[in-house]
């Protein structure tokens, strides 16, 4: 009598394992075309002002909102770049290379300050 062969019960999970993927992929991809809020309904409501802005008193008034949120430094961390923290600190590079003139973007080093507002 030849002896039996013992099944493997990853060979029920696989093709399970296989359908569950394709309907993630499917429910994420729907979601991803539905719209800017994926269908949702937004939970904040929209700020209304009663007085109109020109759009260089807006822009001023953004800046000023940003750079008060904003800490007045930022300590460099391995592998950081200028662009990298310009955009994690909602900057321009232009702007941080404005603020920093001594700065090299080839010579940063951990633990360094860079100033983020004057």
């Amino acid at each position: 009598m030849p002896p039996t062969r013992r099944r493997s019960p990853a060979r029920l999970f696989a093709p399970l394992a296989l359908v569950i993927a394709a309907l993630a992929i499917i429910v994420v991809a729907s979601s991803s075309l539905g719209g800017d809020d994926g269908g949702r309904a937004s939970s904040q409501p929209t700020p209304q002002t009663s007085s109109r802005k020109s759009p260089e008193e807006a822009q001023t008034a953004t800046q000023e909102a940003r750079s008060k949120a904003r800490p007045a430094t930022y300590t460099v961390q391995v592998g950081d770049t200028p662009g990298a923290i310009a955009d994690d600190v909602g900057l321009t590079l232009d702007r941080l290379l404005e603020l920093n003139p001594e700065l090299d973007a080839n010579a940063l080093v951990a633990g360094q300050k860079i100033k983020l507002r004057e």
